[in-house]
């Protein structure tokens, strides 16, 4: 018969023999939870596969939001501008810097925005506002500005663009004394000091720097439509030639008072129901 003290040995040395055993335990399975050198090699690998396919067509993507991003900035500028010139009772100015000048960021992409000071003692002298608010990068990539007409958008004025030559419509520009200093297709803005304005279109491309405003034809292209009076704010792609006849033979006006970007041609079915939806509350 077995002893109680022998019973009690037993299980004092199966107890020791499994605390013993434990730790050995762990180790080895910690040693299969591993990835070895290859394994890492693999994923790396397949990362750089992955970034290499993605990362071209991420940075596509947002270069063809460059010119819509760069419009909706310009709205809200434009609005900025107004406000402040109504904030400050002052007249303010929003331009592009001319050949001998630079903007803000050293550049001649980004508007300037000046303001008349002292217009009692100094009137027409507009100095550069350096505010937080008026530098900036608002046109971004390659987006420019290639021109700003100034006055309310008309099909019989859009129809004589089309059929003149370009140098017509900078000789008709230049008669304007007040502009001279200015190059004629990057005419001025004045912000009256209540906030208003003359209706403006900026001319926002991608087109390279050498190609005019007349030849934009080839390349993508957004106005940025500015009505001054109320401060409303749309943008509109250029028309087509069959679209300025069609709106020209219905004696429909230029500006859809809406943004309008779809690339696909209007029929006077499409402007109808653009203009059913306007109108509804």
């Amino acid at each position: 018969m077995f002893k109680v003290c022998d019973v009690a040995r037993a299980a004092h040395y199966c107890g020791a023999a499994r605390v013993q055993s434990a730790p050995v335990h762990r180790v080895r399975a910690g040693l299969r939870g591993g990835y070895t050198l290859i394994e890492l090699l693999l994923v790396i690998g397949l990362m750089a596969i992955i970034s290499a396919l993605v990362i071209p067509n991420f940075a596509r993507q947002i270069r063809g939001e460059e010119l819509r991003s760069s419009a909706d900035q310009l709205r809200s500028f434009l609005a900025l501008t107004q406000a402040n010139a109504a904030f400050d009772g002052k007249r303010y100015r929003i331009r592009f810097a001319t050949e001998n000048e630079q903007d803000p960021l050293g550049g001649r992409q980004q508007p300037l925005i000046e303001r008349e000071d002292d217009p009692i003692h100094e009137p027409e002298v507009f100095n550069l506002v350096t505010q937080p608010w008026a530098v900036g990068k608002t046109l971004i990539g390659e987006v420019r500005c290639a021109e700003v007409r100034l006055g309310r958008p008309k099909i019989a004025d859009l129809i004589d663009r089309r059929d003149q030559a370009a140098e017509d419509v900078a000789r008709a520009l230049k008669g304007r004394d007040e502009e001279q200093e200015f190059d004629p297709e990057l005419l001025p803005l004045y912000i009256e000091p209540d906030g208003t304005s003359r209706w403006a279109t900026f001319v926002l491309t991608e087109a390279p720097a050498e190609v005019q405003a007349d030849d934009l034809e080839d390349y993508k292209t957004i106005e940025v439509i500015l009505e001054g009076l109320t401060g409303l704010c749309w943008l509109q792609r250029p028309f087509y030639d069959e679209e300025l006849d069609l709106f020209a033979d219905k004696g429909w006006p230029a500006v859809l008072r809406q943004d309008f970007l779809r690339p696909d041609m209007l029929t006077e079915d499409d402007v109808l129901e653009l203009r059913e939806i306007r109108v509804k509350p």
